[in-house]
C-alpha cells in the first residue's frame, strides 16, 4: 500500500502528463457515461442503486490511489465496465427514454408540480371520505381493488403501463373502475394529489414469502412499496378484507376509521379540512 507522499506524487503525475487529445476524449466519454447512469437511475427512482454507484466510484478511486499496481487507465476501464453494468440493468428504460426523446410526455414535470400545488387547494376531507366510501362498498361486495398513493415518485414506466386519467377523486369513479370485467379492474389505480392519475397499471410483485391467501393484488401492493416510497390500499376479492401497505409492511383487517387515520397521517397529513397546510 502506498504512503500519503507516494499518493500525492501519483496525483501530481496525472496532471503533469503531456497533453493528448485522446485523454480529453476519454474523459469526456467517461463523464457522459456517468451522467447517463445517474440520469437513468434518478428517473427510475432507484435510490439504492444511486448509492451503490457512488460507492463504486469512491472505492475504485481509493484503490487506484493507494494501490501501486493499478493505473489511472485501469481505473477508467473498471469504472466504464461498472457503469455499463448499471445501464444494462435498466436497458429497457434507457431504450424507451432514447426512443421518446423529443416526444411530448403526458405526465411532465410541470404537471407534477401543478398537481402538488393543486393538492394544497383541495379539501382533503372530501377526498378521504370518497376513498373510504368506495373502499367500504367494494369490500362489502367482495370486489378486489388496488390503489397506490404515489406522491409523484413512482417510476414513469409504472404510470405509462396503464391509462392516464388525471380525473377528480370520487367514490363513484373508484368503484366504477374496479367493477369486475371492467377494462381496467385488474390493474392498479394511481392517486396523486387530488387526482386519480392513472388506472389499469402494472406493478412489480414482491419476491418475499407470504401466506397463500395473499394473492397477486397483495403481492403487487407490497412490491410497489418496496421499490418506491409509496403506500397502497388493497381490497381482497376473495374475502373483502381491507389492508394497507407501507414500506413493504402490510396491515390487514383495516376498518373505515383506521383507513381514515391512515390517509390523514400518511397522505394528507399536511392538510386540514380547507385543504390548507396546518
Amino acid at each position: 500500500m502506498l504512503t500519503p507522499v507516494q499518493v500525492w506524487e501519483k496525483i501530481k503525475a496525472v496532471f503533469t502528463l503531456p497533453f493528448q487529445w485522446i485523454m480529453v476524449v476519454e474523459a469526456l466519454f467517461l463523464c457522459i457515461i456517468i451522467y447517463m447512469v445517474f440520469k437513468t437511475l434518478w428517473e427510475n427512482n432507484a435510490k439504492r442503486f444511486i448509492i451503490a454507484y457512488i460507492l463504486l466510484i469512491l472505492v475504485a478511486g481509493f484503490i487506484t490511489l493507494f494501490s501501486e499496481p493499478i493505473t489511472v487507465t485501469e481505473f477508467i476501464a473498471f469504472l466504464l465496465i461498472g457503469s455499463l453494468f448499471f445501464l444494462f440493468l435498466f436497458n429497457v428504460e434507457l431504450k424507451r427514454g432514447i426512443w421518446n426523446t423529443g416526444k411530448r410526455n403526458p405526465i411532465t414535470a410541470s404537471s407534477v408540480t401543478t398537481a402538488r400545488m393543486t393538492a394544497v387547494a383541495v379539501r382533503a376531507d372530501e377526498y378521504i371520505t370518497g376513498i373510504v366510501k368506495a373502499i367500504q362498498n367494494l369490500s362489502k361486495n367482495d370486489i378486489g381493488a388496488l390503489i397506490v398513493l404515489s406522491n409523484g415518485n413512482l417510476p414513469k414506466e409504472i404510470i405509462e403501463s396503464g391509462v392516464t386519467l388525471n380525473a377528480k377523486i370520487s367514490s363513484q369513479l373508484i368503484e366504477g373502475i374496479f367493477i369486475p370485467k371492467a377494462p381496467l379492474h385488474d390493474g392498479a389505480m394511481i392517486i396523486y394529489g387530488d387526482k386519480i392519475q392513472a388506472a389499469g397499471c402494472f406493478l412489480p410483485l414482491t419476491q418475499k414469502d407470504f401466506p397463500k391467501e395473499y394473492g397477486t393484488r397483495h403481492r403487487a401492493g407490497i412490491g410497489v412499496t418496496e421499490v418506491a416510497d409509496v403506500a397502497a390500499i388493497i381490497v381482497s376479492e376473495e374475502t373483502g378484507i381491507v389492508s394497507y401497505v407501507k414500506r413493504g409492511e402490510i396491515t390487514r383487517f383495516v376498518d373505515s376509521e383506521g383507513l381514515k387515520r391512515f390517509l390523514k397521517e400518511y397522505y394528507w397529513k399536511e392538510f386540514n379540512a380547507e385543504g390548507k397546510k396546518s
